[in-house]
């Protein structure tokens, strides 16, 4: 799987010296802050239309930022009070109750850690720079710490889920039925997923976007008892980005909005198709029905994906230099 992964690198990078920097789509936005340098996750806000959430990874501290799409300035810096020093910050989520909720969950030394964190506060009314009182819980694995970059609460349920991250294939790990401040929160494995880097649900609850480095899918969300995920279809016109790390849907879900780490870094929407047809297998769409999911044919479609579209802006260069 490794060498797999070589490989997807190399074609991403390819396609990154070849097509450039990705240009954001109407509705995208370019994060202007210089304290947001690398942002790890992001979520649109339920309470304040156009304004997406965001927050460094690791060594900045407590803070979540409030982002304004029409300008890509910074509205509002929240600052997280009762709450420890948060240690790998890498993911956002907003719940039916209105709540944010960030994810502490990284681990760079694949599972080091024996518990990791999130942390839960209410959206502000007002956006401006302020102090809020966060909840702070305590979570760890059923089966063993690991690495994790992805957090998602279902909009409807408000069951929180993660998704580890590792090279062969992570899991998916489903937390209880509400979190308790009190005691540790034990998420259990329920699916199987690629390498993650985030996700994010519909706002209807019925789909769950999955990002890596080089791919991003939907789900059909089942939910119940097993494995709740669906099948699955590679979403077309996603960028290749510089690290991709975060995603999220529009308020209204007609789009997926991915972010990239780095300073001034840009924010793309990608429209979805409204009758969620899948892309061309040839692209990397494989699908499935019932059972867990395949990470080894997600990984190998975003290969297969990378290598034509470098081999299709090749071939058009190449036109383009034939004399007329």
């Amino acid at each position: 799987m490794r060498s797999l992964w070589r490989v997807c690198g190399v074609a991403g990078l390819v396609l990154v010296c070849a097509a450039g920097p990705a240009a954001a789509d109407d509705g995208g936005f370019t994060i202007k802050d210089p304290r947001i340098k690398e942002s790890s996750g992001l979520a649109a806000s339920r309470a304040h239309p156009g304004v997406y959430w965001t927050h460094n990874d690791s060594g900045d501290g407590p803070y979540v930022y409030a982002v304004d799409a029409r300008t890509g300035q910074t509205l509002a810096r929240i600052t997280l009070e009762g709450v420890g020093r948060p240690r790998d910050v890498e993911a956002i989520s907003i719940g039916p109750d209105g709540d944010l909720y960030v994810g502490d969950i990284g681990d760079n030394l694949d599972g080091s850690w024996s518990h990791v964190w999130i942390y839960r506060f209410h959206e502000p009314a007002q956006l401006r720079d302020q102090t809020v009182k966060a909840t702070q819980f305590t979570v760890q694995y059923a089966d063993g710490p690991r690495d994790a970059e992805a957090l998602m609460v279902h909009p409807k349920t408000g069951r929180v889920y993660i998704a580890s991250k590792r090279e062969s294939g992570g899991g998916l790990y489903e937390g209880p039925a509400r979190l308790s401040a009190t005691g540790t929160n034990v998420f259990r494995r329920v699916g199987e997923v690629p390498w993650v880097t985030d996700g994010a649900f519909s706002p209807d609850g019925t789909k769950l976007a999955l990002r890596g480095y080089l791919a991003l899918a939907e789900y059909a969300w089942k939910g119940g008892a097993g494995d709740p995920l669906g099948d699955w279809h590679a979403v077309p016109g996603t960028p290749v980005q510089g690290q991709s790390e975060s995603v999220t849907y529009t308020p209204d879900g007609s789009a997926l909005m991915v972010g990239s780490e780095g300073a001034d870094s840009e924010v793309v929407r990608v429209p979805l198709k409204e009758d969620g047809a899948k892309s061309p297998s040839a692209g990397g769409s494989s699908t499935r029905s019932g059972g867990g999911a395949s990470p080894g044919n997600f990984l190998l479609g975003a290969m297969v994906l990378a290598g034509a579209t470098v081999l299709g802006l090749g071939a058009k260069r190449m036109l383009r230099r034939r004399p007329g």
